[in-house]
């Protein structure tokens, strides 16, 4: 007998985690008659979707031509040719249904002056294969997921999903290899709950935290990958961490790349706007990792700025007053609380920064 007590519950399917992903699997399963449980160990618009500030790349064509194969080939190239192709075709078929249903279930997209969702260059994003540049990523402002985490949050709650929320979830339960359900603690309690499943959804986000410094908030700690390397199971791709460019320097906070797709750009101690010399194409919209290997040997050779020499300028105030109240105000006041700076008036001190998890459970 077991020394514990397990409170017993039966689903159909469990989903853990309530971020982006997991909520649109839950109410996606609950809308489909199946009895859905989705165990989340923070409130569910506290998950980290709610953090993301730049948008969602779709290539609707808004802003100039577009096609889904060039968002493919950006995808694929900014991969190194190491990417899963047959997954980068997929996601870049559906991204654009996938953002029209997101507007449809409510998400307050910028919008043009025709009354089209706003979308803005970023990094790495051409037309015509590598030819020019491509306005792709979908805006809610710079807090695009704040918008779409609530409003998923809020499409769910019409269906009849069950949360357990602050439920942390353990150890999978593992019989002849195949997953029947999970464990979780109650958080408020210390009680153990035991879920049984036909099928387990793991949307348990990433593991920024095992670094230093990261863009991710403190939950990003890889509770998912872990429990499925302690059921026997595999990981994939983990050595792929991507460093975003602009963290605050000393903060880690992100500075959205929408910060340079606005017109923002970066600058060494001679004021240089170096990204020229690195990728005279792209410039300062060069895909992540290129920019952040640039910054990284700008100050390993000596122009960093500040006393130490050992960051980088990101430069924002000849865009405006008006277009950074309209476009960025997260990032003014992020530079305003973290940096102690004020954008219209002094650029941000950044650098590179640990900020996304390629890698993980494999998926089908």
């Amino acid at each position: 007998m077991s020394d514990y007590e397990f409170i017993d519950h039966s689903y159909d399917v469990v989903v853990i985690g309530a971020g982006g992903a997991g909520l649109r699997a839950t109410f996606g399963l609950a809308e489909g008659g199946f009895s859905t449980a989705c165990i989340t160990k923070v409130f569910p618009t506290r998950s980290h979707t709610v953090a993301a500030q730049g948008g969602i790349s779709a290539a609707l064509g808004n802003m100039g031509d577009d096609d889904w194969r060039w968002h493919m080939y950006d995808t694929v190239k900014g991969s190194d040719w190491l990417g899963d192709q047959d997954a980068i075709e997929y996601m870049c078929k559906e991204a654009a249904d996938a953002v029209i249903e997101l507007e449809q279930y409510g998400v307050p997209f910028s919008r043009t002056e025709d009354g089209r969702i706003y979308q803005r260059p970023f990094g790495g994003m051409t037309t015509h294969y590598g030819e020019g540049t491509a306005q792709r990523t979908c805006a809610a402002a710079d807090r695009t997921g704040h918008a779409m985490l609530h409003t998923l949050y809020q499409q769910s709650l019409k269906h009849d999903a069950e949360f357990y929320i602050e439920y942390f979830a353990v150890d999978l339960m593992m019989e002849d290899g195949v997953c029947r359900g999970v464990v979780a603690i109650d958080l408020a309690t210390g009680r153990l709950h035991r879920f049984r499943s036909h099928k387990v959804i793991l949307a348990t986000g990433g593991y920024g935290r095992s670094y230093f410094s990261c863009t991710s908030a403190h939950t990003c700690t890889g509770d998912g990958s872990a429990m499925v390397l302690r059921a026997g199971l595999p990981v994939q791709d983990m050595e792929f961490v991507q460093f975003h460019p602009t963290g605050i320097y000393g903060a880690g906070m992100l500075i959205t790349e929408g910060v340079r797709g606005e017109g923002g750009y970066l600058t060494n101690a001679d004021g240089e706007r170096f990204m020229e010399r690195y990728a005279p194409n792209a410039k300062d919209l060069a895909s992540r990792d290129v920019v952040s290997r640039s910054m990284t040997i700008e100050i390993n050779e000596g122009r960093g700025v500040g006393p130490d020499k050992d960051h980088i300028f990101l430069h924002l105030e000849h865009l405006g007053p008006e277009v950074i109240e309209e476009r960025l105000p997260g990032i003014a006041e992020s530079a305003r609380i973290f940096a102690g700076v004020d954008v219209t008036k002094a650029p941000i001190p950044v650098l590179p920064t640990v900020h996304y998890n390629m890698g993980g459970i494999p998926a089908n």
